[in-house]
């Protein structure tokens, strides 16, 4: 009994030293302006795929403008209109989502593709010449090709 507690003391003790370790070299690493996180390729630069899948402003808002700031720190991006994002993008829907259509302008102004969900288009009865202008009908070519594009990242809102 009384060894079981003396062996529980010292695991105790060097969890805690290993603990201490470690968080010093997290520490260290953080200010030397270095990462101690692995990663397989560099940050900067790979591809953004953002799965839009809300008509919800707030979370439209959150969704693009996420992607607008990785856009501008030179991360290539696509946003695809899925599901009931499809209404952000009509300019049927102009009034209630202007400034998620400037956003949608904006990214594709700098670069970045904005596809809509045919299927989604058709369900919800989205007129496809009433997306903003740029906004490209999404194919298996096209989206998968964004979407499985090498080092691409993926998010959903």
């Amino acid at each position: 009994m009384r060894h079981r507690r003396v062996l529980l003391s010292l695991l105790a003790v060097l969890a805690l030293v290993a603990g201490g370790c470690s968080a010093g070299s997290d520490a260290s690493t953080k200010a030397a302006g270095t990462s101690s996180v692995a990663t397989t390729a560099p940050a900067a630069g790979r591809p953004l795929f953002i799965n839009m899948t809300t008509d919800d402003s707030h979370r439209a808002n959150m969704a693009l403008s996420f992607g607008q700031k990785q856009q501008a720190l030179g991360h290539p991006l696509t946003v695809f209109l899925n599901d009931r994002g499809v209404f952000v993008g009509s300019t049927d829907n102009a009034a209630k989502y202007e400034m998620h259509q400037k956003m949608i302008s904006a990214i594709i102004a700098a670069g970045g593709t904005v596809l809509a969900c045919p299927m989604c288009t058709e369900h919800y009865g989205v007129k496809p010449d009433t997306y903003v202008k740029g906004v490209k009908m999404g194919n298996p070519e096209l989206t998968g090709g964004k979407l499985f594009e090498n080092g691409s990242v993926t998010l959903t809102w």
